[in-house]
């Protein structure tokens, strides 16, 4: 039987359970920003570990602004390799699929989270 995201976050201890349902989220984002109608319709959608990361990048921008990074932190989050150690705990676990070919270290040091959430963080129009 499969495990609970609960579970898994519980078990592993390095992340809580909120960072396992952000990435999982951002995945979700990733897939449907890169192959648009063509989920529905079709099985699981492969994105490298780079074109997560900024995914996520953007999504954690959107929801928290210039508190990204302290809420990431918070969650455990506090480089891109976190990224890739939820998304891999999570395909040990059946949450997720990875390619044969495919690696944590693709996740290792696509950005630097003080770079992108602190020094060239620009505030977005709100949407009216």
């Amino acid at each position: 039987m499969k495990k609970s995201i609960e579970e898994i976050a519980r078990l592993d201890g390095r992340y809580s359970l909120r960072a396992f349902e952000f990435v999982q989220e951002g995945l979700s984002r990733t897939v449907k920003k890169h192959y648009s109608d063509e989920v529905e319709n079709e099985g699981p959608h492969h994105v490298t570990g780079k074109q997560l990361c900024f995914s996520l990048a953007e999504l954690a921008a959107e929801k928290w602004g210039y508190l990204a990074k302290v809420v990431l932190n918070q969650l455990g989050i506090k480089s891109t390799i976190d990224f890739g150690n939820i998304v891999y705990i999570m395909v040990e676990n059946k949450w997720m699929h990875a390619r044969p070919e495919d690696t944590l270290e693709e996740f290792n040091d696509v950005y630097n989270f003080e770079e992108v959430f602190e020094k060239n963080y620009q505030f977005s129009n709100s949407k009216n």
